[in-house]
């Protein structure tokens, strides 16, 4: 079982930015892919990035303003967010998976993200 608790989510002005982390525990590896996806009001769940060992991958809305990054020592993944825009407010999740899955089946508890106008 992996555990996975999301923090750093909060209020900001549009064009601001916020860090968001996603602490690991349990039976984790550097190997795993790890997510984050985020899930606005009345809309479907979707995936903003993910990074398997070093590669990162990104959605179109949030390329050149997200960084997913991983510190394998402390069994964390961040996601930095800059230039924040109103549409990106949501609640953020954090997942991971092993290589072997095709699926997500460890999900922190989310946090959430507002941007303001």
């Amino acid at each position: 079982q992996v555990q996975l608790v999301e923090s750093g989510g909060g209020l900001v002005q549009a064009g601001g930015s916020l860090r968001l982390s996603c602490a690991a525990s349990g039976r984790t590896s550097s190997s795993y892919d790890m997510a984050w996806f985020r899930q606005a009001p009345g809309k479907e769940r979707e995936s903003v990035a993910r990074i398997v060992w070093t590669s990162t991958y990104y959605t179109d809305s949030v390329k050149g303003r997200f960084t997913i990054s991983r510190d394998n020592v402390k069994n964390t993944v961040y996601l930095q967010m800059n230039s924040l825009k109103p549409e990106d407010t949501a609640v953020y999740y954090c997942a991971a998976r092993s290589a072997s899955s095709s699926w997500y089946p460890y999900w922190g508890q989310g946090t959430q993200v507002t941007v303001s106008s």
